[in-house]
């Protein structure tokens, strides 16, 4: 009888044992389909994903060595980012120096880029941290947020391939680039114009505004740069300002144009 009872009790412990951890099993994937949807991309490959979003924390609070966390893949990925953003870079603007390159990509993988695009995806809340990052902020942390990005571009590299990682950065980084160019974040054509047209013309560039376009809550300028009464280049851009960028540096592109025929000649 005794027997019987404990059998039935192992049983019935061995068969809870199996539907908690069915259980938990379907909780990380409805939580991995969850991320996955966030991301636009389906692993094949569901511990590359896992490993993405573990932080060490959690890892060493456990004493397990044997679980895997992300350092690795932050080391992987980040190389795999700056190379699809230096090839895109490279392939896009033509006229761009090195120098002019370095600073695009810089600002394009620095981590406060790479923390802001970790939060729209909604990375945070899928992290997996030990008890002391998570009291102090850790889902939110700049640092953890721009190293998990980078460990998930590596885990999507690793589970689809270069093709895949790189269309995974153009859908959510490379649309940055636009943004930072349009509004002139890293490079001041104006200023440098200012430089070039007193060293060269003993004269300051002048900004007329052209034309403005479009209904009064979506408007377009044209922005047009004269040296001596000569206009030099225009420009579109949502606000003036971001005009007037444009047209000194297509104005700079004139200028330096010329110098290059005038070497030729």
């Amino acid at each position: 009888m005794r027997a019987s009872s404990l059998k039935k009790s192992t049983g019935l412990n061995s068969s809870l044992g199996y539907r908690f951890r069915k259980k938990l099993k379907d909780m990380l994937e409805h939580g991995y389909s969850e991320l996955e949807s966030s991301l636009g991309y389906k692993f094949k490959k569901k511990s590359l994903i896992k490993e993405a979003v573990t932080h060490k924390s959690y890892a060493h609070e456990r004493h397990k060595d044997s679980l895997s966390f992300n350092e690795r893949m932050e080391f992987l990925g980040d190389s795999v980012l700056e190379l699809v953003i230096s090839e895109y870079l490279y392939m896009t603007f033509p006229e761009y120096t090195e120098a002019d390159l370095s600073r695009v990509k810089a600002y394009t993988v620095q981590e406060a880029t790479l923390a802001e695009t970790a939060k729209t995806l909604n990375l945070g809340p899928h992290l997996l941290l030990g008890k002391g990052e998570e009291l102090t902020g850790g889902r939110k942390k700049p640092s953890l947020l721009a190293d998990a990005l980078e460990a998930v571009i590596a885990a999507i590299y690793l589970d689809g391939g270069y093709k895949k990682a790189r269309d995974f950065i153009y859908r959510h980084l490379v649309h940055k680039i636009s943004d930072m160019t349009e509004r002139n974040i890293v490079f001041d054509f104006k200023t440098k114009l200012q430089e070039v047209a007193q060293a060269q013309f003993c004269v300051l560039p002048s900004y007329v505004t052209h034309k403005e376009e479009g209904p009064e809550h979506k408007k377009t300028f044209e922005v047009k740069v004269l040296i001596n009464e000569s206009c030099f280049g225009s420009g579109k851009g949502k606000t003036k300002k971001a005009a007037a960028q444009k047209a000194a540096e297509a104005a700079l592109k004139k200028i330096k144009k010329g110098h290059e025929q005038e070497i030729n000649l």
